[in-house]
């Protein structure tokens, strides 16, 4: 499976990164491939290592602007003109949608993704690892939207929490 994944390109301490790590060991030892933004900074630079160590493969969708931190090793690296063509280019590729913790890039790929996939526009499963409980907000939000009658879509039928890197791969199978 090509699983896209939208995480952080900080490093961050280790209640956030070990649980990336365990992810990212899972979804190489599973044979999968790492669909990411390409770099080799923070969060992101630690799931390759740590996919590629355990047998997986790479396809990195890098902002031409960025690629002095492109990941070297990758199996494939490919350079965009901007960052809506990146997305639409990591959509394409991915069989399936994991977003690990992160920040506003983060969030705007996610919320890119549901949309998309609120409209039938995009069908692949979207689970978020809500590591040390960083997506309750969102959780709590979206849950809302569904109760009040916001989306047009059950919400589970948008995306899945996990709280564990097993959890996320349970809900893919599913």
């Amino acid at each position: 499976m090509n699983i896209c994944v939208f995480c952080s390109a900080y490093s961050l301490d280790d209640r956030y990164s070990a649980p990336a790590a365990e992810f990212a060991r899972l979804l190489g030892e599973g044979g999968h491939t790492l669909v990411w933004g390409g770099s080799n900074a923070g969060l992101m630079g630690l799931l390759a290592d740590e996919v590629k160590a355990a047998g997986g493969k790479l396809v990195g969708i890098m902002v031409e602007m960025l690629k002095h931190k492109g990941y070297v090793g990758a199996d494939e690296l490919v350079m965009t003109a901007d960052l809506a063509e990146r997305k639409r280019e990591l959509a394409s590729r991915a069989d399936a949608v994991v977003v690990l913790v992160g920040g506003l890039g983060t969030m705007d790929e996610v919320t890119e993704v549901l949309e998309l996939k609120k409209h039938g526009m995009f069908e692949k499963p979207v689970v978020l690892l809500d590591t040390e409980g960083f997506y309750s907000g969102l959780r709590t939000q979206l849950e809302r939207m569904d109760v009040e009658g916001f989306l047009p879509r059950p919400l589970a039928d948008l995306v899945g929490f996990a709280d564990t890197p097993a959890e996320v791969f349970e809900l893919l199978k599913a």
